[in-house]
């Protein structure tokens, strides 16, 4: 078993054993094929490289602009092929194992203030109340008061969002479950204000047979038969627009920031933020407590004993 055999052994182990999603076997595969294509035209396979050959892949990525987040994605892929090769007896060592990782710049997620996103939900609510818009866009509107309010509601990743099953919204309950990435599960909380948009969105979908019988929330006549990502990030910047909140400002993973941000500044664990989110490492969620600095402030000048009072 050679080359592409090996890579395709190690995404029919990734996805089998480890339930990886189908975008990240896409990644892995194109990440691995970059790999392979580089170290060929050095006269080495994928499957026999040294460390050195793969310090000079990365030192080449990095020649050609990758920023370190992607150069990190693609260190990763390879320490888990060789990872999976050493486990499997097919090489005797892991020559990943010695390549430093790439220095990454900690950069801050863009953030939507309270008041914007409160801006955003109304202007929101307002369409979805308002019949004269026209049959369609009317039905767009609904569901977009669904969608944005789920999305704040919870924190999910968009691809969560867009392929949840109709069961969560028929069930109607409080908290509900949810599969993130690798298939691990989550339990996320369900606001007020959201389950009476779900409430909304259910009734009209019901009355359309096209949507009716999907087992999808929010259907669509696409591959996946719900709503690709996309359009509904197209969609939310169009809805930013009219609430006079610049387009650039948003996406549906600020909103996804916005939540855990908005959280930790009222006062929530981190632990918690993590479990809501759904991040395996608590490293990931540490990039928000630049969100906590004022509160702690504040919290050491009110109650430490040396504090000054008048501080």
């Amino acid at each position: 078993m050679k080359g592409g055999a090996r890579i395709e052994a190690f995404l029919e182990m990734m996805s089998a054993e480890r339930g990886a999603a189908e975008n990240t076997l896409l990644s892995y595969r194109r990440d691995l094929e970059d790999a392979a294509e580089f170290l060929a035209a050095n006269g080495q396979g994928l499957d026999g490289a040294a460390s050195a050959d793969l310090r000079a892949y990365m030192d080449d990525i990095a020649r050609r602009g990758f920023a370190a987040s992607s150069q990190a994605r693609r260190l990763s892929a390879l320490r888990q092929f060789y990872r999976f090769l050493y486990s499997e007896g097919l090489r005797p060592d892991d020559p990943s194992g010695t390549v430093d990782n790439p220095r990454k710049d900690q950069s801050l997620p863009k953030v939507l203030g309270e008041e914007e996103v409160s801006r955003l939900l109304e202007r929101a609510a307002g369409e979805a109340a308002d019949e004269s818009l026209g049959k369609v866009p009317h039905l767009s509107a609904i569901r977009m008061q669904a969608m944005i309010e789920l999305l704040y509601a919870t924190g999910l990743r968009v691809s969560e969002l867009v392929s949840l099953p109709v069961a969560v919204a028929r069930r109607d309950e409080r908290f509900f479950i949810v599969r993130g990435k690798g298939g691990k599960e989550r339990m996320v909380p369900l606001s007020g204000k959201a389950r009476e948009a779900l409430k909304a969105w259910l009734q009209e979908r019901e009355e359309h047979p096209s949507m009716a019988e999907s087992p999808w929330l929010f259907p669509a006549a696409s591959e996946g038969g719900f709503m690709p990502r996309q359009v509904f990030a197209r969609d939310l910047k169009g809805l930013a627009a009219r609430a006079g909140i610049s387009a650039a400002k948003i996406s549906p993973h600020v909103l996804r920031h916005a939540f855990a941000s908005h959280l930790l500044q009222n006062g929530a664990d981190l632990r918690v933020v993590q479990q809501l989110l759904g991040h395996s490492d608590i490293s990931t969620t540490q990039i928000y407590t630049h969100v906590l600095e004022k509160r702690l402030v504040e919290l050491v000048s009110r109650h430490h004993p040396l504090a000054d009072p008048g501080s």
